[in-house]
């Protein structure tokens, strides 16, 4: 089987290196040299891409593959591979699988309450309604062909080297307290997992949350990830009081349960770290946030 990769970045490259021996041949995009470089440490095949021009041989490579990562954002409103590259994605007569990377931000504010893929999306932000609409544009490829496509919603994600335990670690973390504020997470190692189930078990059209199963509030995440280092946690902060970007303030806009049973039942997956204490004590076991 071979897969290409649009935006190898963190999420992908986890899955890459999980399941490297299935694929026959890894390829995937990069816009510098120093990432190409990076994914030829990585034995992916790199072919430049970006949202106004790209290396004409990566054609030759989506008429060979058989499966479509997407782990590019839209820019501007558009899906840039959609764009670009959406007459030769639905003319590849070997591609039986695309999976695209959204999140659960399209579905809005639940003021805590639970929601899943029944639920209409209701994004609250600009950067989430663009995934929205870049989540119809590929389902109506599918639509036309043969394809599965395939929707991932992605909670917030953390794994190693992106985790509560290097922020309390390197004196980055705060306890910002919200009142009521809860988040879904997912390690990196179980988004793996569930995109090689759905390669193994395509669904067209299918919309999986991939999501932990326990929304916790965020300060209790970096308390808990304080314990597991010894550390005396960061004091807290109210939210009204806290100094954060425009982008991290307009998560907390968003409060909600996310169910995941779709993936659990369709796909068959068993989450290895059903929530964020099981997470960190595997990344913490394996030595994250002791020497930052």
């Amino acid at each position: 089987m071979n897969l290409f990769v649009f935006g190898p970045g963190y999420t992908a490259l986890q899955f890459i290196r999980t399941y490297r021996n299935r694929f026959a041949c890894v390829s995937g995009t990069f816009r510098s040299a120093m990432k190409a470089a990076s994914l030829q440490n990585e034995g992916i095949v790199p072919y430049f891409f970006d949202a106004e021009e790209y290396d004409p041989d990566l054609l030759d490579e989506i008429t060979t593959a058989d499966a479509l990562l997407i782990s590019i954002p839209p820019a501007t409103g558009l899906d840039p591979v959609l764009r670009t590259l959406s007459d030769a994605i639905a003319s590849a007569s070997r591609l039986r699988w695309i999976g695209y990377l959204s999140t659960i931000g399209v579905y809005g504010d639940a003021d805590g309450g639970w929601v899943d893929e029944t639920t209409p999306p209701n994004p609250a932000n600009e950067r989430s309604r663009e995934r929205l609409t870049a989540e119809e544009q590929w389902l109506a490829i599918g639509d036309k062909t043969s394809i599965a496509i395939q929707i991932f919603r992605l909670a917030g994600i953390y794994g190693p080297g992106r985790n509560a335990l290097a922020q309390v670690a390197n004196g980055t973390a705060r306890r910002i307290i919200k009142p009521g504020q809860v988040f879904n997470r997912i390690h990196s190692a179980d988004i793996a997992q569930v995109l090689m189930a759905s390669l193994e078990r395509p669904s067209p059209g299918a919309i999986y949350n991939i999501t932990d199963d326990e929304p916790a509030p965020p300060q209790d995440v970096i308390t808990y990830a304080a314990h597991l280092l010894g550390f005396d946690p960061p004091p807290g902060i109210p939210f009204a009081d806290a100094d954060l970007s425009p982008m991290a303030r307009s998560f907390y806009q968003d409060n909600k349960r996310v169910r995941n049973d779709r993936m659990k039942n369709d796909l068959g997956v068993r989450l290895r770290f059903p929530t964020y204490r099981e997470g960190l004590e595997a990344l913490h076991a394996s030595g994250e946030g002791r020497h930052s």
